[in-house]
């Protein structure tokens, strides 16, 4: 390779090969040096077919490309393999389909709507254009009907107006349309009116007032029909004012106190012009101030009205319906049977084999803590209800009820316990009640049963059975082994044939509330047992400060009932609140007289309660304070599922307490706890005590967060030994002094760190450290602390015996003197309970 810097570079040409495959390049490079390069081309090797000599000499011939996959290249670009790529096609082919089969019958839809939309809109415009040409046709005939009144009144006019002339008096050309009002516009000519009877006077528009018929004086315009409106409505509208219409005097009851818009719809005058005669009588009243009965009696009497004066009691008169049946209206009914005695002596148990079911499993704590009515259907066909009392002292009241509603009284008795507390309660409730009492001696398959000392025992509460020659029934039973209850039920159908019960099913209703309780879903819900009359549904019911129309009435199997007799136990849905177990109830005609009773009793209710304040309560306190005492109080609020449990867990809780600590019961209701609970019982600083209910979650969530306590009982007894617990923590514990030893001083000595101490001799018992001690001088009593030194000799010592002398120092007092006594003691504090 040579240089050639000293030459001009040539220009550079492409770089190609010869065809025997080499050639020189040459190659450039900075500072105008270059040189050549040899450039080869290697031969590309030819493999022959098998079995065919390969022909020297000659290329092969190059093959034709393959067929591009569109395919697999698309899926190579987007990352996928051919088949993922197929299959998201053919989703994306079926998925445009779809869409388009969507559009089209979206398309379908809206034709069919926008087709009805024409249908119905050509429907209303030809029913508009039938109405308007029926209104069109109305009005036609109208006008046609006035036209003919007018002329015939003008017809016969001229006979009248010269009869008028010929007595001497003015006429009246006024109409009584221009009377009521209206205008027509006289003609301008002096002399009389001559009557057309061309046929154009009877057109619409004959009467259009034109420039010619202005300027010529022919003015015999017709009203309109829209002038012709307007005066029927002043004429309205003048008569709805009172214009021409008569006073009428009515019958006003005016109670003990009225408002004032009230006294005016009585009378059936505007309130504000009652209000201007108070303002006259110089009252400034509102209408919703009330007034007292004689003010409203002069209002009425000066208003030309009868008054008729009522006490607010009046509407309670016919509430119950005490008037004597006819005999031939009385028909049999069947008789109500309570089963009542101490608890755990077998009452449910009893019912159970009646009822040949286990309610008594059911029950929480194996006890009754409801009233439970039953409709049994006995064996002979004969029914009676049956209500199941629990037995529990703190269900006094409930079975108080029990007793008043029923005919027959069972009193259980177990032949292994006897007469109990709650049998005498039971005996006590059954003779105030005046129904009949059958003894039911029941566990007379125990070992220990005795039924000759359970009948000897009841003799002493006047109860005298059949086989102690007296006239009550005794029947023995075991509610276990299901012995005797053949002879049970002939001694109820014996005595209900004695009583021989009747009552008048066609009647309006009345009975007695047996429970009450608020449902999830169904509301307020009552027991109600129908004593006289049917029960229907739909009527209106009041029981004490409640009312609700009936919506569904169920039996004790919860199957609905259209209407119940006497003697039927029923679930009643439709009252606004949950009524007090105990209350009459009674069918009233119609929504207003019961919102006028429940209104009256909440009222009457709200005065008791404002008017005498919790006096048990504060006299027990102000008794306390003269002893010098301060009474401690446990405020709670109770909730629980019906209306009988909540007035048995209230009283037995303001019972439980004594002179110094006592509950009281801020707030007690049927139903769920929820928020307003809460929020009561934060601001009084109360507990919650559930029973058998649970809070909402909004209330539980609050509960927490304000920190108020929730507690949930299903068993009365448990709850109530809580509230005996906390009360008797309240109570200061008892202090209790024990004698221990006398000293006598002897000498004082005074000691620069400790003060005086008294050098004593025991003289009888011991000396402890740390006790109480009394220093008595000639026997009184100067001063009374505690032992700070007790010492022998130099030394500390924990208690001094009889004989030995000590050194003795008081706690925060030196004042002793030679010849002193000092009393030792201890002192202990013990826990009290409540009685």
């Amino acid at each position: 390779m040579s240089d050639t810097n000293d030459k001009k570079p040539a220009a550079r040409k492409p770089l190609t090969l010869n065809k025997s495959g080499s050639g020189t390049v040459r190659q450039s490079f900075s500072g105008g040096r270059s040189k050549s390069v040899v450039v080869e081309k290697k031969k590309r090797r030819v493999i022959g077919v098998p079995g065919k000599p390969e022909t020297s000499g000659n290329a092969p011939k190059p093959k034709p490309d393959a067929p591009i996959d569109e395919a697999a290249e698309a899926a190579r670009k987007l990352g996928l393999s051919k088949a993922e790529y197929l299959k998201r096609q053919e989703a994306l082919s079926s998925a445009a389909k779809e869409q388009s089969k969507r559009d089209a019958l979206r398309q379908a839809e809206e034709d069919e709507r926008k087709r009805r939309m024409d249908e119905e809109r050509k429907v209303l415009d030809a029913k508009k254009r039938v109405e308007e040409e029926t209104e069109m046709r109305r009005l036609a005939e109208e006008e046609d009907q006035r036209k003919r009144d007018e002329a015939e009144a003008a017809r016969r006019a001229p006979t009248a107006a010269q009869k008028i002339l010929s007595e001497g008096e003015t006429v009246d050309e006024r109409t009584a349309l221009e009377k009521a009002g209206g205008r027509i516009k006289k003609s301008r000519g002096a002399g009389p009116k001559t009557k057309t009877t061309s046929k154009s006077n009877d057109r619409r528009r004959k009467g259009k007032l034109t420039i010619v018929s202005a300027l010529s004086g022919a003015d015999d315009r017709q009203r309109s029909l829209a002038s012709m409106r307007r005066a029927r409505e002043r004429e309205k509208e003048r008569q709805k004012q009172g214009g021409d219409k008569l006073k009428v005097a009515r019958e006003v009851i005016i109670p003990e106190n009225i408002t004032v818009a009230d006294l005016a719809n009585r009378m059936a005058e505007r309130t504000a012009d009652v209000v201007k005669y108070l303002m006259k009588q110089g009252t400034m009243a509102k209408t919703s101030d009330e007034l007292d009965a004689d003010t409203a009696q002069l209002i009425a009497e000066d208003f030309g009205h009868i008054v008729k004066r009522v006490a607010d009691s009046d509407v309670e008169e016919d509430f119950i319906d005490q008037d004597v049946e006819e005999e031939s209206d009385l028909q049999p009914r069947a008789p109500v049977i309570a089963i009542m005695g101490h608890v755990d002596h077998g009452k449910t148990s009893l019912l159970d084999a009646l009822r040949s079911t286990d309610v008594a499993a059911g029950e929480a704590g194996g006890i009754t803590q409801h009233i439970g009515a039953y409709e049994l259907t006995l064996k002979s066909g004969a029914n009676i209800t049956v209500l199941d009392t629990p037995g529990h002292a703190a269900f006094s009241a409930m079975r108080s009820r029990g007793a008043e509603a029923v005919d027959i009284v069972i009193l259980v008795v177990a032949a292994d316990d006897g007469v109990k507390p709650q049998t005498k309660e039971s005996i006590a409730h059954a003779k105030a009640s005046g129904a009949a009492i059958i003894v039911a001696v029941n566990k007379m398959d125990t070992y220990e049963a005795d039924a000759r000392k359970v009948e000897t025992e009841l003799l002493q509460y006047e109860i005298i059975t059949e086989s102690m020659s007296g006239d009550i029934q005794s029947v023995h039973v075991s509610a276990l082994k299901k012995t005797g209850l053949e002879d049970l039920v002939e001694a109820i159908t014996l005595q209900s044939e004695l009583l021989d019960l009747k009552a008048n099913a066609n009647r309006v209703a009345d009975g007695l509330v047996i429970e009450s309780k608020i449902e999830k879903g169904r509301g307020p819900v009552a027991t109600l047992l129908v004593k006289r009359g049917t029960l229907k549904r739909g009527d209106v019911v009041v029981a004490g400060q409640n009312w609700g129309k009936v919506k569904a009435m169920l039996d004790g199997r919860n199957a609905q009932l259209k209407s119940a007799g006497p003697s039927v136990p029923v679930a009643v849905m439709g009252f606004d609140g949950a009524p007090i177990p105990g209350e009459p109830f009674a069918v009233v005609e119609s929504e207003a007289k019961a919102r006028e009773i429940t209104e009256y009793r909440a009222r009457k209710a709200k005065n008791d309660v404002v008017g005498r304040p919790n006096a048990m309560a504060s006299m027990e306190q102000m008794m306390a304070k003269l002893k010098g005492k301060e009474v401690s109080e446990l405020p709670v609020l109770v909730k629980g599922d019906v209306q009988g449990s909540v007035e048995a867990i209230k009283t037995s809780i303001e019972s439980a307490g004594n002179d110094e600590v006592t509950a009281r019961v801020v707030h007690g209701a049927v139903g769920a706890i929820n928020e307003s609970d809460v929020l009561l019982a934060k601001s009084s600083g109360s507990p919650i005590l559930a029973f058998n209910v649970r809070p909402n979650r909004q209330a539980k969530e609050l509960a927490e967060r304000e920190g108020v306590e929730i507690r949930y009982y299903s068993i009365i007894y448990a709850l109530l030994d809580d509230i005996k617990g906390v009360l008797q923590g309240m109570l200061a514990p008892e202090r209790r002094e024990t004698f221990i030893g006398y000293a006598d001083i002897l000498e004082i000595f005074d000691i620069s760190k400790t003060g005086k101490v008294a050098g004593c001799r025991i003289t009888e018992g011991r000396v402890e450290r740390a006790c109480g001690v009394r220093l008595l001088r000639e026997n009184v009593v100067v001063h009374e602390g505690m032992l700070s030194t007790l010492k022998r000799f130099k030394d500390e010592v924990e208690k001094v015996q009889a004989g030995m002398e000590c050194g003795m120092a008081f706690e925060k007092y030196e004042d002793m003197r030679k010849g002193d006594q000092i009393e030792c003691f201890t002192v202990d504090y013990i826990e009290r309970k409540l009685d």
